[in-house]
């Protein structure tokens, strides 16, 4: 087999992998029952909305959306009451920098009985809305 060839097959399965990753994603957001909104809807809802950042800790005192909650994706996964602590009757918006985090709080959420989910969906690095950070002492 030559080198090209080689080269070929070998760039060909890793863009067929990613693919793969990607799709798993997306699989994975639509069970949750979770939509992806874009920013300026994000900003139209949120005031009625319960606006949580899934990120860890660091990256939330760094800068997070102006009224925005902390709940690490570590921390939901592990202590499954900081989820619960969620209300029902009110929409929950997710997000952070990727998606992927969020889409799988998203499912979390859906086990838990959460119908009315939301993802932001350029991520918090898109983010163009009012910020704030946590002051470090």
């Amino acid at each position: 087999m030559s080198f090209l060839r080689t080269l070929n097959i070998f760039l060909l399965t890793i863009i067929a992998l990613f693919g793969l990753y990607e799709l798993y994603f997306i699989i994975k957001r639509k069970l949750s029952g979770a939509e992806w909104i874009e920013q300026d809807e994000f900003i139209e809802g949120m005031r009625k909305a319960q606006v949580i950042d899934v990120r860890e800790k660091d990256s939330y005192n760094a800068g997070h959306i102006l009224g925005a909650r902390s709940i690490p994706y570590t921390l939901a996964r592990s202590h499954k009451e900081y989820l619960t602590s969620l209300r029902k009757d009110q929409p929950i918006y997710l997000y952070e920098d990727r998606k992927k985090l969020a889409i799988s709080v998203a499912s979390m959420l859906k086990k838990e009985g959460y119908t009315d989910v939301y993802i932001l969906k350029k991520g918090f690095s898109e983010w163009s809305g009012k910020t704030k950070k946590k002051a470090t002492y």
